[in-house]
């Protein structure tokens, strides 16, 4: 139930190994070195509910530092080393880290924000010396290998990736229960995706400073399984590394589906995939086509969830339910979903509207009662602003998020839906869809395109593309033009920075 106990009934499993160098990481030497650094930040003073900061890439010291503040009631922010020093800087202070630690690799963006951090009182260089960031391995020397008296699970405390405004910590009340008894997540994970008397490895494609890769490392350490952790997404070395290891779960982002269906064929039929039993996808919206052919590849393993890092609801669906509900992120296995209108009235089967959750977990956005307040309505019941609506078996389907509704004549268009089209034409890498302005209708509809080839950018596949969509859809809600990039501002977990876009074509709003 929990990395302490795996180490000591498999001390010389591997933990995790790292992809790129094959650095492998015991059960054992991953806890000791859990237990020394929270023997250090007790030292440091940091007591229950304190907080530390991460500023790392996917760094064989990360998920060490994670699991020693947890295994002591600590909360932990794990930072994007992507951010701008203002945006880290922010985090930094918003969450009161009274311990920042961090990589030579991270330290150009570390050592601008210094003189902005005034709350921060010990800095930690994970490998090695540069002052006054101390070297960790020497803080560590003189700290006891015995676990700490009465410990508890701490949580993590991750921001929100800024895609409309300024990224908020997700707070969730610690649970105040000791580490033997497994977290809600970990129950639920197990009952879900796990198999019991099974030996599992777990592949990780993705930044562990986002809530998904996080969470699901330290759930499948907790259960005593091997991740394999990379240290940066590549198509085709992650299907190497799925037939290297025998990888049996992973979990990925509808882009990487994308980037791996658009290898050549022979790259895609080299590697043997026949180990995974379960490939699980979640934060963003998977166009169903791309789905379709993933399933068609690697067979019904394809699991799917709808979730937040606010952690108000999941919902769940295998690739059996899927088939017979096609475009749906499941049914509710935490929280009740609930369909409401404008005017907050519950919404028949079928209405499209803003998805609530009911009797979810509790959370707060930190020092944002506002944002909270927004987040909520009279009922308690709270919402991501994503819109979708159940059918009458309670399954429920994503239509796009409230903010990037366009509002063309008075018509609603939701712009996921022409994304979906947009991004099964082969020469299409990525696109994003929005409103921009338009005189006599208010809006109308904007692409942005990444194709396969910036040489192909132009006039013809501009029209191509348009034909395309018309082809598919509905014309009102198809791109009346369509501009290039050679890449789109997306996080790599998948989510899309529509806003840094869409602003572009707004110059006058603020």
């Amino acid at each position: 139930m929990h990395p302490g106990l795996a180490a000591a009934q498999t001390p010389d499993k591997p933990a995790y190994i790292m992809a790129n160098t094959g650095q492998v990481v015991s059960f054992k030497t991953f806890d000791d070195r859990a237990i020394q650094m929270a023997h250090l930040l007790r030292k440091l003073g940091l007591k229950r509910g304190d907080h530390i900061a991460i500023l790392l890439e996917n760094h064989p010291v990360f998920l060490q530092i994670c699991w020693a503040a947890h295994r002591i009631g600590l909360y932990y922010t794990a930072i994007s080393y992507r951010l701008q020093a203002d945006e880290a800087a922010y985090i930094v202070n918003d969450c009161a880290a009274k311990v920042l630690f961090t990589s030579t690799a991270q330290l150009p963006l570390a050592r601008k924000i210094l003189d902005h951090i005034p709350g921060v009182e010990a800095l930690y260089l994970v490998d090695g010396e540069d002052a006054p960031f101390r070297n960790l391995d020497s803080a560590l020397q003189d700290m006891p290998l015995t676990p700490l008296e009465g410990q508890e699970h701490g949580a993590d405390m991750l921001y929100s990736s800024g895609t409309t405004g300024r990224p908020k910590g997700i707070k969730r009340p610690l649970p105040g229960e000791p580490l033997e008894v497994p977290s809600p997540l970990f129950k639920l994970v197990y009952a879900l995706y796990m198999t019991p008397g099974k030996e599992m490895r777990y592949l990780s494609p993705a930044p562990l400073y986002h809530a998904a890769p996080l969470r699901y490392c330290l759930t499948f350490l907790a259960a005593g399984q091997t991740c394999v952790i990379m240290e940066h997404f590549d198509p085709e070395q992650y299907l190497q590394l799925v037939e290297k290891y025998r990888i049996t779960h992973t979990q990925l982002v509808p882009t990487m589906f994308v980037r791996m269906l658009k290898l050549p064929e022979e790259v895609r039929r080299r590697y043997d995939l026949s180990s995974l039993s379960c490939a699980i996808h979640a934060a963003a919206p998977c166009p169903v086509p791309v789905k379709e052919q993933m399933l068609d590849w690697w067979g019904e393993v394809v699991y799917e969830y709808y979730a937040g890092t606010e952690g108000m609801g999941f919902c769940a669906i295998t690739p059996q339910e899927w088939l017979l509900h096609k475009g749906s992120v499941g049914r509710a296995f935490l929280g009740e979903p609930k369909i409401l209108d404008d005017d907050g009235q519950l919404l028949p089967a079928g209405e499209i509207g803003t998805v609530y959750f009911a009797n979810g977990l509790q959370f707060e956005y930190h020092n944002d009662a506002a944002k909270t307040q927004a987040a909520t309505n009279s009922e308690g019941w709270t919402t991501l602003g994503d819109v979708g609506y159940l059918d009458a078996e309670n399954y429920l389907y994503l239509t796009d998020r409230k903010a990037y509704m366009i509002i063309s004549g008075g018509v609603n268009i939701y712009p996921q839906e022409t994304e979906d089209v947009l991004i099964t034409h082969p020469k299409v890498a990525d696109v994003a869809v929005f409103g921009v302005p338009n005189e006599d209708f208010g809006e109308e509809v904007k692409a942005v395109v990444q194709p396969m080839a910036m040489a192909d950018a132009g006039p013809e596949l501009a029209q191509q593309l348009i034909d395309y969509c018309r082809e598919r859809l509905s014309h009102i809600k198809c791109p009346r033009s369509v501009d290039f990039e050679a890449e789109l501002p997306r996080h790599p977990t998948g989510k899309l920075y529509k806003r840094l876009l869409k602003d572009r074509y707004w110059p006058a709003r603020s």
